[in-house]
């Protein structure tokens, strides 16, 4: 996961041959004068307050010509040797710094062997097949056949065009915004714009832009059926389990060591399971041992029982990660920092996200995969037990899969790049999004009730695909859905909450609504987590880059995120009494 930030000040200049004037890494610095020393000096510091995402280098490539400079944090991955950023192509005209992993960059490279006659191309890293694709192939068939988490900023010199795109669901972050003298900037972390950009926006998920900078308008580039049809394929569990097998191996690709993140859910079990069967055939070693970790409260946590579980069953490599609500309450300034939101439920978990990341990390570990998005894909979430209807089951994975990239993604993404770790999530590989999205709702759907005790769980063909095969013990494989910042002690959100509240009083609350117009507080713990944000990235063009999640109240259910709080969860009634 790396960091990327650029800067296009207002275009005067008519020279066609600039590239003599380009200073890339320090390699041929020409442009000398104060307006560019000044142009890279702000760019490197302002991208400074994102170094956490990519500590390995920083590189910089700055063109007094054409007024732009692009900066990358990077954290090596993928050609840790060669594919330092910015990337310039062979004739020095096109320029790139990208944030993400190209899962089929070796594909994309056979293509564009297939298509040179006199020479033989081999890729400096898996984003420098971007370059290269582009100059043969343009930016429209470039964006229909590149797979993977991605984020990147090309500019052009021969047609002074920029290229922006960001992967279909958003997975990593990217930002942008105007400042005063009417720069173009973008940002894969928000708080590189503050102080800089008053007007500051989400760079959609599935949107791209090419184009002259001054007529810069995000345009979407990826749609689908399911986005506006309701879904009538009938699940074939074979083939879905194809889809995700074939998802966590495309996700496999790194030179440096990594792991797996382990909740001992469904999701992140057989992410791990399935990544250890993969990695065991590869390697021809039947004794190989994934590295997992999991993180609970001292004392009680159903997440850590489970991931033991699970990790006793695929053979692997476990460690656990334990922390005291002291510790936790602790990090709530630095949660709201890093993930940049006011939103209760990316504060609540992310506290976790952030303590586990910087132990795995620790270890050497620069990569773990997760199963962040299945819920959202198959409609997980407790709350979806209460649907009216089939299709407005639908709709609302649709809404909360278009919404990832503020919500999961957002603090699984930030949460891991807090500490230089990189987070993958196989369940959002983009064909597997496809073919699940194109199944009916009524198979996604929880079942009714039946002499099966499963009929009714949520993700159920997802279950039901992997029953067969010993992928998981049976009490993981059926077991209900935990929500993450309920799974690592149900005393952690009590906690967190209560502490929260304690911050706010009744005559700063009781003016919510007029302090903050927007997004308006709805409780005690929200205030004071937007008091917070307030703080850090002030003025109501960065308040709203945050979306609340919420349930769906409109269907009955408790305003409250936590996933206790709705009354299909099995402890809920035992509560109640």
């Amino acid at each position: 996961m790396c960091g990327i930030l650029c800067i296009f000040t207002q275009y005067t200049s008519t020279d066609t041959s600039p590239q003599n004037r380009t200073s890339c890494n320090g390699e041929s610095s020409q442009c000398g004068d104060l307006s560019c020393d000044s142009l890279r000096e702000m760019a490197f510091r302002q991208s400074s307050k994102q170094r956490h995402r990519g500590p390995d280098q920083t590189g910089l490539c700055v063109n007094d010509e054409y007024g732009f400079v692009l900066v990358q944090e990077r954290l090596s991955i993928v050609g840790v040797k060669t594919g330092r950023q910015p990337l310039t192509s062979t004739n020095g005209m096109t320029h790139l710094v990208a944030n993400g992993e190209i899962y089929n960059f070796l594909h994309m490279a056979s293509l564009i062997n297939d298509a040179l006659k006199f020479e033989y191309y081999t890729p400096r890293s898996d984003c420098d097949v971007l370059v290269a694709f582009y100059e043969l192939f343009g930016p429209d068939r470039l964006l229909q056949i590149v797979r993977g988490m991605f984020a990147f900023v090309m500019y052009d010199c021969s047609t002074h065009r920029l290229l922006v795109a960001r992967d279909p669901v958003g997975i990593v972050p990217l930002y942008y915004g105007w400042d005063d003298a009417g720069s173009l900037w973008f940002a894969s972390e928000l708080k590189c714009l503050v102080g800089c950009c008053a007007e500051v926006n989400v760079f959609p998920p599935g949107h791209s832009y090419y184009g002259l900078r001054e007529s810069f308008v995000p345009k979407p580039y990826f749609q689908a059926l399911w986005m506006t049809e309701i879904s009538t394929a009938r699940v074939d569990l074979e083939l879905l389990k194809h889809h995700l097998e074939s998802a966590v191996e495309s996700h496999l690709q790194s030179e440096v060591p990594f792991g797996a993140l382990l909740s001992g859910g469904l999701d992140s079990s057989l992410t791990a399971s399935i990544a250890t069967r993969i990695l065991r055939a590869r390697t021809d070693n039947s004794s190989f041992r994934l590295k997992t970790y999991s993180i609970g409260l001292e004392g009680e946590s159903p997440d850590l029982t489970y991931a033991r579980m699970v990790a006793d069953h695929i053979g692997s490599d476990h460690t656990e990660v334990r922390f005291t609500i002291p510790e936790g309450i602790d990090l709530v300034r630095d949660a709201v920092y890093y993930a940049e939101t006011y939103d209760v439920t990316t504060i609540r978990c992310i506290v976790a996200v952030m303590l586990l990341a910087r132990a795995i990390r620790i270890e050497g570990i620069k990569v773990v995969l997760s199963g962040e998005g299945a819920d959202e894909l198959f409609g997980g979430y407790l709350y979806f037990h209460r649907a009216p209807s089939a299709a407005e089951f639908h709709r609302e994975t649709v809404r909360r899969v278009r919404g990832l990239h503020l919500s999961d993604c957002l603090r699984a993404n930030k949460g891991c790049a807090a500490w230089g770790l990189e987070l993958r999530v196989p369940f959002l590989d983009t064909d597997f999004l496809q073919h699940v999205m194109s199944i009916r709702p009524e198979d996604r759907a929880p079942g009714i009730p039946s002499h099966d005790d499963h009929s009714t769980l949520e993700k159920r063909i997802l279950r039901q695909a992997f029953a067969d095969g010993n992928y998981l013990p049976p009490e993981v494989l059926w077991r209900q859905k935990e929500q993450f910042s309920d799974g690592v002690g149900y005393a952690w959100i009590d906690a967190i909450a209560q502490w929260a509240s304690k911050r706010v009083t009744q005559t700063e609350y009781a003016a919510a609504a007029d302090r903050f117009p927007f997004n308006t507080p709805t409780t005690k713990e929200a205030f004071y987590y937007r008091k917070l944000f307030e703080q850090m990235f002030p003025g109501e063009s960065f308040a709203r880059t945050v979306q609340r999640w919420i349930p769906r109240t409109d269907w009955g259910c408790s305003e409250d995120p936590s996933g206790r709080k709705q009354d299909v969860h099995r402890g809920h009634n035992r509560r109640e009494q």
